[in-house]
C-alpha cells in the first residue's frame, strides 16, 4: 500500500488506543452533561454523574499528556509563534497538510477545550444554583462567595463549551471537504498519514 501514498508521506500508527478511547468518551460525556445541563430534569443527578465521568477522563489525560506515548504528550504539541505563523500561512491551500499529530491549530484547540473543562467540573464541583437539591458535592467546603461565584462562572462556561466544539466539528469539516485530510478515520484506526519530513 504504500506505492500508492503520496510522494513523502507515510502511514504511521499515531494514536494509541486508550487515547482513542478518551476521546469518544469525553464527546459522549461532555455531550451528555452539557445537554443535561440545559434540556434535563430539575433533578441533575445524571448531570452529575456525567460530570464525574468527564473528572476522570480529564485525569486520565493529564497522565496521558505526561507519560503516555510521545504522539499524546502535551510536550509534542507544544508550538512556538513561528512554526503556528507557517503553518497558518499554508492553512488555505487545497491539500491535505500531513501534519504528524495535531497541528499547531488543532493543539491550541485542545489545550483551549481542556482547560475551559477543567474549569467546568472544578466550579461544577463547588456550585449550588439555590435550589437546595442540585448543589455540588464540594459546596460546603468553601466560602459563600466561592460557591456564588463558581456556580455563575458555571452557567458562563457552558455556551464557551458549546462554541469550542462547534468550532472542532467545523475544523474536521473544513479539513476533510477543503483541503482533503479525513481526522476522524485516524482517531478511530490509530493510523494516519504523515509527512516523512518532519516540520
Amino acid at each position: 500500500m504504500s506505492d500508492q501514498l503520496p510522494r513523502g508521506v507515510t502511514r504511521e500508527k499515531l494514536w494509541d488506543l486508550p487515547l482513542r478511547l478518551f476521546h469518544w468518551a469525553l464527546a459522549i460525556c461532555v455531550g451528555a452533561a452539557w445537554g443535561l445541563g440545559k434540556f434535563g430534569p430539575n433533578i441533575m443527578t445524571l448531570h452529575f454523574y456525567f460530570g464525574y465521568t468527564v473528572i476522570a477522563l480529564l485525569v486520565f489525560r493529564v497522565v496521558w499528556g505526561l507519560a503516555g506515548p510521545a504522539p499524546a504528550r502535551f510536550v509534542h504539541f507544544i508550538y512556538g509563534p513561528a512554526t503556528t505563523g507557517r503553518y497558518l500561512s499554508h492553512l488555505f491551500e487545497r491539500k491535505p497538510s500531513y501534519w504528524p499529530g495535531h497541528n499547531p491549530l488543532g493543539a491550541l484547540s485542545v489545550f483551549a477545550l481542556l482547560i475551559v473543562l477543567i474549569l467546568q467540573v472544578t466550579t461544577g464541583l463547588v456550585s449550588d444554583p439555590d435550589d437546595y437539591v442540585n448543589v455540588g458535592p464540594l459546596a460546603d467546603m468553601v466560602s459563600s462567595d466561592t460557591v456564588r461565584s463558581a456556580t455563575s462562572l458555571h452557567n458562563r462556561l457552558a455556551p464557551v463549551i458549546l462554541i469550542l466544539v462547534v468550532l472542532h466539528l467545523a475544523a474536521i469539516a473544513f479539513y476533510k471537504r477543503y483541503k482533503g485530510e479525513n481526522l476522524v478515520l485516524p482517531m478511530i484506526t490509530g493510523w494516519k498519514l504523515v509527512r516523512r519530513d518532519r516540520p
